[in-house]
């Protein structure tokens, strides 16, 4: 959550209303005339979601192994994890070194307010349900802000027990400096959407800063299409001339592009294939958006 005007919203948060492998299926690309984000190709992927696990890595030939695992319902991430660690094909594989990308609640805060003593007493302001949990944070230089973020300790003790070189991302980093580098194209103010797991992240960018970004928890599109109209008319951007992107899972996506389009001549889904090309980690089926962006674009 965010808003670059307001202080508060640190300290009271808006809550709204094939390859394969016997064992398990592994989705990889053949594409080997575009290399992969160099980033991302020395190490294993492990994408924790809130309700999702998968782990990827890129082969000796440039191609992209997928690899999801079913989380069980009513059984903590950690359990979950340790149990993939018995049965993931690509676990089996040694590997020291380890990419954690995690889909968790973060607190933005503006580099120049930036504090590392005081990062996590902020984010038990912010999230005050998070008490379990141990507190983290990427830079991001390129919109002037850090990004502070939190992983349950049990789970962090989970991948520390496998792996000697850690790091940790939030899922949305590579999604916002993406968009914020594709928000230089014309001249107009843009809105971004992100989809995923049950979940609506809104995002503005204006001079190299958050104008606005926060999550809403939705699953029904009628929920989703008030949220972004909501922003839309508190940011005050222009139904004729500025534009709204979304993006992701998105939810009965051609009744809610159709009803945007009732109050705003310019709305648009982006279209991964459009956006990135030819890029090998389009053609793995299933991965979200933010591991596709993080494949592509790096983090």
């Amino acid at each position: 959550m965010y808003c670059w005007d307001c202080w508060l919203w640190f300290w009271q948060p808006f809550v709204s209303p094939p390859f394969l492998l016997r064992r398990r299926k592994i989705h990889s690309n053949k594409k080997q005339n575009m290399p992969v984000n160099g980033n991302t190709s020395q190490r294993l992927t492990i994408r924790i979601g809130r309700n999702s696990l998968s782990f990827s890595t890129v082969d000796g030939d440039n191609n992209i192994l997928y690899e999801p695992f079913v989380v069980k319902s009513g059984v903590s991430m950690a359990a979950n994890l340790r149990e993939a660690f018995k049965s993931a094909d690509l676990l089996m594989e040694p590997s020291l070194r380890v990419r954690v990308l995690i889909d968790t609640d973060v607190l933005m805060i503006p580099i120049e307010q930036f504090d590392e003593q005081n990062v996590a007493t902020l984010y038990g302001h912010a999230f005050p349900n998070k008490e379990q949990d141990s507190v983290y944070y990427n830079v991001l230089p390129d919109l002037n802000a850090v990004a502070a973020f939190s992983m349950n300790k049990d789970l962090r003790l989970v991948v520390d027990d496998h792996f000697q070189d850690v790091r940790l991302i939030t899922a949305m980093s590579p999604v916002w400096r993406h968009l914020h580098q594709r928000s230089f194209t014309g001249s107009r103010h843009k809105l971004y959407g992100y989809f995923h797991e049950k979940r609506l992240e809104v995002f503005s960018f204006q001079q190299n800063r958050f104008k606005f970004c926060n999550s809403f928890e939705t699953s029904r599109a009628h929920d989703s299409l008030y949220f972004l109209l909501y922003v839309w008319k508190q940011l005050q951007l222009q139904p004729q001339f500025d534009e709204l992107h979304i993006v992701g899972d998105i939810p009965d996506e051609e009744w809610i592009l159709q009803e945007l389009r009732k109050y705003l001549q310019k709305a648009y889904v982006i279209n991964p294939q459009a956006d990135f090309g030819q890029h090998p980690a389009l053609e793995v089926k299933g991965m979200p958006y933010d591991l596709m962006t993080l494949y592509v674009k790096g983090r």
